[in-house]
């Protein structure tokens, strides 16, 4: 299930930058070893593998809490809610024109985990719905389950994005799920309600947005 506009062209992944990149618990900035090259302007001062050990450190309290929901469901139809850039895929340290981008692998394990134990997986993302195919192919190519997709349709566009998110996992509740974690790296990505924990990724101030 996609929600929100199907796209055509490949080539129309370069507008992501241009048109919507845009309990919690954070990430603590912690010491690492020199990492690759960064390609991407927006990531050019975040070491790569700082980043990788502070996304670790977040998906490692995410983890234990997904484990002990999916545990006890209460009967409840459960559901785990990603952001995808810098969240999900790595698109901060790859340029668009890379694909497809690789997966944030942390967050790769919560999902295959969370599939595997009958939570259902869903992205919402700012992106605009023109790149929904292709963005759903590159979630599925590098390993995601994808239970749905919401990217922003034109309407959307002019909306403040955390209203728009939140009005997404709204949409995924009215469907019959709780939300049990939402996990983003963007505070828009988190606020709003209509999950029972968030787990936010670093941004860095913004740097991967």
């Amino acid at each position: 299930m996609t929600g929100r506009g199907v796209g055509r062209r490949i080539g129309a992944v370069s507008m992501v930058v241009a048109l919507g990149l845009g309990g919690t618990v954070a990430a603590t900035q912690t010491a690492a070893a020199a990492a690759p090259a960064v390609t991407a302007v927006q990531a050019a001062e975040v070491d790569y593998a700082t980043w990788q050990s502070d996304v670790q450190a977040v998906i490692d309290q995410a983890l234990p809490y997904v484990q002990q929901r999916a545990a006890h469901t209460d009967g409840q139809k459960l559901a785990l809610v990603f952001d995808i850039d810098n969240t999900t895929l790595e698109t901060g340290f790859h340029p668009w024109y890379e694909l497809p981008t690789p997966a944030v692998e942390a967050s790769l394990a919560l999902a295959r985990y969370a599939d595997s134990h009958g939570v259902a997986v869903f992205f919402v993302s700012a992106r605009p719905g023109i790149i929904a195919s292709e963005t759903e192919w590159n979630l599925k190519t590098v390993g995601y389950p994808v239970t749905g997709l919401f990217v922003r349709d034109l309407p959307d566009l002019f909306d403040e994005v955390s209203a728009y998110k939140t009005g997404e996992r709204a949409d995924i509740e009215a469907q019959g799920y709780t939300i049990i974690a939402n996990v983003g790296n963007n505070d828009s990505d988190l606020v709003g309600g209509h999950a029972e924990r968030t787990f936010k990724l670093p941004d860095y101030d913004g740097q991967l947005s």
